[in-house]
This record gives structure tokens, C-alpha cells and sequence, in this order.
């Protein structure tokens, strides 16, 4: 099987990709998307039940991204005529000293907005039926509310795209990717686990959190130092969801909430349809390993429903302080799951060439550190403009580009990302 250009992955990055490439290519049958499962992929960070759309950063260069995403949330007819995309806005709790919401609100007013509307602590506990009447809010300094954002159906949406790009031409083959196969001078393909050889001109890793754990093998034959690898730019990172089923009367109510930000530690996203309430943790935690030449990497773990006993009480804790009714008379979570991410060193996605010369037609669009989601409908254009070496702009190619050192690029601060998102703890350690 051959292709102009293989993209390994069906997350956000990519079909995004796929979508964009498609647009702009005249034979779009010589795109092919590989990946394990038919859409929406059930073992990426990208399918979920939801995920929250917003442009609140306090990095310009994401506040705008976020506002690009809103606009083709809004209206690009892919998403719209499906109603993926539910605009309910956002509380937003600040904490004691931070000035969080103030650079947010200065960073609107630089785009001509001014949506972040200031709320006062009796507000917070008054308005929405007073579902927030009891919620623990002695953390928290400021309340701010902007109704431009709001919550997507992810894997709901995931599909959508995937069901377009092939109307549209592009092959979508399931198989899970094992190894790149390499040629006498650059990538000549990827081999699959059933021992299948996809050719391409054009290798695109949106592999995520398996990013490491598949390029590995290759970096191996390669003899590449441990400080130029994969594993320095992005590390696959895990965090803890939980799930309450409410009933129809249950869901009726909590769906007048927000999306509801507990500061930096999580989130909770209004009901879905069938009624599923999800609670969010920032915390996160790795799962490293060694390989068998001996090098260390973070890979997800095989079954993302077991989930130890540590990390479902912290849930309950935090669920507790957030909305502790609905945790009264002992009443359980339904549903755990570990989700997992590529999480890099500032936050940024990877968005570039790789930089070896027996790697140059190899590309990574991975690292999404739980906030890239809300950019599915427009990320894929700037990943195909550097498959076809166009310049994203100064600020978009250095946060992007495959860093040097650890620290390069984090004069670009995102803020708006919890720095808590950043793993600090071992799995193996969580019992």
C-alpha cells in the first residue's frame, strides 16, 4: 500500500490534519490516516465524552488559536448542522493572589473583547438554580464568567471529521502501528502489527501518548542520544475522570451549570445528552518503563478502566468540594477512566520536521498536555503548512519546533495551562 502521505493516528492532530491536506490536495485518495480502531479511536486522549472549547490564555498565541477554533465551532457546517458544539459558557474560579483572570481580560481587550464578565463569590453560590450553593470556594480569590465558551461532544465530533474525510477521499485503514520502517536515507514507511507495509513520501506521527514507545525501536537503529529523543520533547502523562450518571431530572438541572473550572485543580462539564456528568483532574502521573536497550519512556497503560483506589478517592474529594450534593448518601461514581496525553516540557504542542537527517521526511503533530482538543477544526492547516514547508509565523514555528533544551520556548509562558498538569508522580506509586 502506498500514500504521498501516511498520518499514524486518528486523534485531533490527526484528522485535522487529513481534513486540511484534503482541502488543499487535488488526488486526496493519496492521504492515508492508520489506526487501530475504526473512528473515534477508543484509546485516544481525543475521544472522550467531552471536552471544553474555550480561548481563555493568557498567551495571546492560544487565545487567538482558541477564538479561530470558536468561530469554525460556530460555523463551519461540518460541525454545526451536527450540533457537536454546545456554547454554554464558562465560570471560571481564580485563586487567592493569582492574577490569572486579569491577564486573560487584558488579553481579550488586545482582540477588541471584553466577554469576561466579574462575578462575586454570593454569584457564584446564587446563580443557576444555586447549584453551586454549597460548592467549597474558600480557594479561590475571583469568579469569572465568559460566555464564548462551552463544551463539544468529542468523540461525537472525532467522528464527524473522520466520516468527512473520507467522502472527501482520504483512506482511513485500521491497523495499529508497530514500527517505521526505514530506507538507505529517510523513513520509507510504517510496518503494522499484522505485518502489513504502508509506503509514503511523508510520515505524520500523531501518535500522542504512544509517540515514544513507537518511534523508540527506530531511534535504537538509529543510535540516537538519549537527549535528542522523542522522550525530551513529550512524555506520556495520565489523568484521572470520573463519571456520575444522573437521572433525567438530575440532568434537566446541572444542565443549566457552565462549564465549571475549580481553579487550577480540574473541571466540570455540563451533562451530556444521555446524562453522563464528568469531573476532570489536573494531577497528573507517568507510567515509565525501561525498553529493552535500556532507555526510559512514559507509555499509557493498556486498560484505561482500572484505575487504583488512591486516584478514585482523590475523585471523590475533589467532586465533593466542587458539587458536594451529588455525592450525598454515599451515591458512587460510575465511571473511572485514566486518560492519557503526550504532555511536553512548556506546554506546547509539537508541530515539526524531526530534525535527524535520516528522519527529515518524518513529521510529529503530538503533545496536546490536555488543552489542544478545542483546536480540532483548525490545526490541521498549520500542520500542513509545514509538510509543505510554509512558514506558520515567527511565534507559531518557535513554540512548535522541536526544542534544543528543555527550557527553549518557554519564554512563550502559557499560563493559562496549570503548571500541575505536569507529572509528579509514578503510577506503580498509586496504589
Amino acid at each position: 500500500m502506498n500514500a504521498e502521505t501516511l498520518i499514524v493516528g486518528a486523534g485531533i492532530f490527526g484528522l485535522s490534519t487529513a481534513y486540511h491536506l484534503a482541502q488543499r490536495n487535488t488526488d486526496p485518495s493519496t492521504i492515508i490516516v492508520l489506526d487501530r480502531a475504526s473512528p473515534p479511536s477508543e484509546h485516544a486522549a481525543s475521544t472522550d465524552i467531552n471536552k471544553i472549547i474555550r480561548a481563555d490564555y493568557s498567551n495571546p498565541l492560544y487565545m487567538e488559536l482558541g477564538l479561530e477554533a470558536i468561530q469554525a465551532w460556530q460555523n463551519n457546517p461540518l460541525f454545526k448542522d451536527e450540533e457537536v458544539y454546545h456554547q454554554t459558557g464558562w465560570i471560571m474560579c481564580d485563586e487567592l493572589g493569582s492574577d490569572l483572570g486579569e491577564r486573560i481580560r487584558q488579553n481579550f481587550q488586545t482582540f477588541n473583547l471584553d466577554p469576561m464578565q466579574e462575578f462575586k463569590e454570593d454569584d457564584i453560590r446564587r446563580n443557576w438554580d444555586g447549584l453551586l450553593e454549597d460548592a467549597d470556594l474558600s480557594p479561590f480569590g475571583s469568579f469569572y464568567f465568559n460566555p464564548l465558551a462551552g463544551w463539544a461532544d468529542a468523540g461525537r465530533a472525532l467522528e464527524v471529521m473522520a466520516r468527512e474525510i473520507q467522502r472527501m477521499g482520504v483512506r482511513y485503514v485500521i491497523g495499529e502501528a508497530e514500527q517505521l520502517v526505514l530506507g538507505e536515507s529517510k523513513v520509507k514507511g510504517v510496518q503494522t502489527k499484522s505485518g502489513d507495509i504502508i509506503i509514503a513520501t511523508k510520515v505524520v506521527l500523531c501518535t500522542g501518548a504512544w509517540t515514544s514507545s513507537l518511534i523508540a525501536p527506530t531511534e535504537d537503529v538509529l543510535d540516537i542520544p538519549v537527549q535528542d529523543r522523542v522522550e525530551t520533547q513529550m512524555t506520556a502523562a495520565g489523568v484521572c475522570v470520573a463519571h456520575l450518571q444522573l437521572s433525567e431530572e438530575e440532568r434537566i438541572r446541572f444542565n443549566q451549570l457552565p462549564v465549571y473550572v475549580y481553579g487550577g485543580q480540574g473541571e466540570v462539564i455540563p451533562p451530556t445528552s444521555s446524562g453522563v456528568l464528568k469531573f476532570t483532574s489536573s494531577t497528573s502521573f507517568q507510567n515509565t518503563i525501561q525498553t529493552s536497550t535500556g532507555y526510559t519512556i512514559s507509555i499509557p497503560t493498556n486498560n484505561q478502566s482500572i484505575v487504583p483506589k488512591t486516584l478514585q478517592n482523590e475523585s471523590i474529594n475533589s467532586i465533593k468540594a466542587r458539587l458536594p450534593q451529588i455525592l450525598s448518601k454515599d451515591r458512587p461514581v460510575d465511571h473511572y477512566r485514566l486518560c492519557w496525553d503526550a504532555i511536553t516540557p512548556d506546554q506546547h504542542p509539537l508541530i515539526t520536521q524531526h530534525p535527524h537527517p535520516h528522519l527529515s521526511n518524518l513529521y510529529l503533530a503530538a503533545g496536546g498536555s490536555f488543552h489542544c482538543w478545542k483546536f480540532l477544526p483548525t490545526i490541521g492547516t498549520y500542520v500542513a503548512n509545514v509538510l509543505a514547508g510554509i512558514s506558520n509565523g515567527a511565534s507559531r514555528d518557535s513554540a512548535w519546533t522541536w526544542k534544543k533544551t528543555e527550557t527553549e520556548g518557554n519564554d512563550l509562558n502559557l499560563g493559562g495551562v496549570h503548571s500541575s498538569l505536569k507529572p509528579s508522580r509514578q503510577l506503580r506509586d498509586i496504589h
